[in-house]
């Protein structure tokens, strides 16, 4: 264990010292690609105008400042996707922003996003809305940038990470593509904005997050154009750079999406695992494997990541590096503890429910169908999922009216009721148990 966190931390020495040597300028004289506009006019973008919305569209206006939809948002509208969440971007700097918030009277929240151009309102006291100043990136160390507000559209969509993520569209339903995101949409393909190298360089999280949603986007598990992946093999290790928290929310992503077997194969051949805080060996047959067995169960991200691991020992050291709940460690331990038992030759129902009844903690149950899910057995998970752990009947208060002395007999005398409980099926009454006690009580020696 200790050399692990050793060797890791050497190694993010050494990136750390690479990526202050190479510190990357993007001055706003960098403008590439070509607008191409085009309208959007369906229901579900219709639907996006809410009061709340139209309000603050029509302040902006009003104030004379561009407002746009920017980034994912629209890439879900053109897919005919609800987006979760919706981006805004305009020419207004922060302070104008504060300034014309202030004079309509709108409550602003949450000013951690000031010195990067964002600014959040609320409006009606009913809806949150982010809006971003247009932006360059000065200064980028791979992961953080000092940034420039511009006025121009086309530079904001240059310094952003793909094609797909690069379009902005007016309320009007113009939208305006300056890197041929539709064209990538259209076609299922994930591109970086202009050069790969230099957009990685930029933020080598873009790695992961190109790999995200190419498990989204794609329509074949093996269509990487050859020049991104040289890329990203080229900038492999800046991922050791990253923190560990940010690699586990785009992983988990990725392990659950689309393609995630042969996504995880492909980021192994490209040396990304060491960065990581997988093992440099990781298990893919299994990892394979449990993808094709879970598909369609919607197991939990440390389901599938706990094929990657051989033993407890590399759980926790995962942990180290992507910093894992407590729940995620005991749903990978519990895992790796009982996937080689073969619960065919048992009585699966009765393990298991004996497993949830005697448990001492309350996500037991939510462990075991994880189990079930990484056994790919559909019909015991269905079981399992409808049965609720019936309420042992018997208390400490029947044990006292019956002159069971408190001590060592007191509680076996209650956990031999237990078990027989368990042995019938947990059907049994309390009177029925209750006719049982004088000859445990006799075998106990009272």
């Amino acid at each position: 264990m200790n050399c692990y966190i050793f060797r890791r931390g050497i190694q993010q020495i050494i990136t750390k010292t690479k990526q202050f040597k190479n510190i990357h300028r993007t001055f706003a004289y960098r403008r590439e690609g070509k607008l191409v506009t085009m309208k959007l006019d369906t229901p579900l973008f219709q639907n996006l105008f809410t009061p709340e919305m139209k309000q603050l569209v029509e302040i902006f206006n009003r104030h004379g400042h561009e407002l746009r939809i920017a980034g994912g948002a629209v890439r879900d509208l053109i897919m005919d996707k609800l987006p979760v969440d919706i981006d805004f971007a305009t020419t207004a700097t922060p302070d104008q922003m504060k300034e014309l918030f202030e004079n309509e009277k709108i409550r602003l929240i949450n000013n951690k996003g000031e010195k990067h151009g964002t600014i959040t309102a609320r409006i009606n006291d009913k809806e949150n809305f982010e809006v971003t100043t247009l932006r360059i990136d000065v200064v980028t160390d791979g992961r953080h940038a000092e940034v420039q507000f511009t006025r121009d559209w086309q530079l904001d969509a240059n310094r952003r990470d793909l094609t797909i993520n690069a379009m902005f569209l007016g309320f009007d339903g113009t939208l305006y593509d300056y890197f041929h995101g539709r064209e990538d949409l259209d076609q299922r393909k994930v591109k970086f904005v202009g050069n790969p190298e230099a957009r990685i360089q930029e933020d080598y999280l873009r790695i992961l997050r190109y790999f995200r949603f190419y498990g989204r986007i794609a329509s074949n598990p093996n269509s990487h154009d050859a020049e991104t992946l040289e890329a990203i093999r080229n900038n492999s290790q800046g991922l050791a750079g990253i923190s560990g928290e940010r690699i586990w929310m785009e992983l988990r992503k990725i392990i659950t999406g689309n393609y995630a077997d042969y996504i995880m194969e492909t980021m192994m051949s490209l040396g990304l695992t060491p960065y990581m805080g997988l093992p440099d060996k990781c298990n893919i047959k299994e990892f394979q494997r449990i993808c094709q067995l879970t598909e369609g169960l919607s197991p939990l991200p440390m389901t599938r990541l706990s094929a990657l691991l051989e033993d407890e020992n590399q759980v926790y050291e995962v942990d180290q590096r992507l910093k894992l709940s407590k729940e995620e460690i005991r749903l990978a331990l519990f895992i790796i503890d009982k996937r080689s038992q073969d619960f065919e030759e048992s009585v699966p129902l009765k393990y298991f429910s004996d497993l949830i009844v005697d448990a001492k903690e309350p996500k037991m149950k939510e462990r075991i169908l994880e189990l079930i899910k990484y056994k790919g057995d559909t019909a015991l998970l269905r079981t399992i999922s409808e049965w609720s752990p019936p309420k042992f009947p018997i208390t400490g208060h029947d044990l006292t009216q019956k002159n069971v002395p408190k001590g060592p007999i007191f509680a076996k005398t209650l956990n031999e009721l237990r078990n027989i409980w368990k042995e019938r099926g947990y059907q049994i009454t309390k009177e029925e148990l209750l006719l049982e006690l004088d000859r445990i009580v006799t075998q106990l020696g009272l």
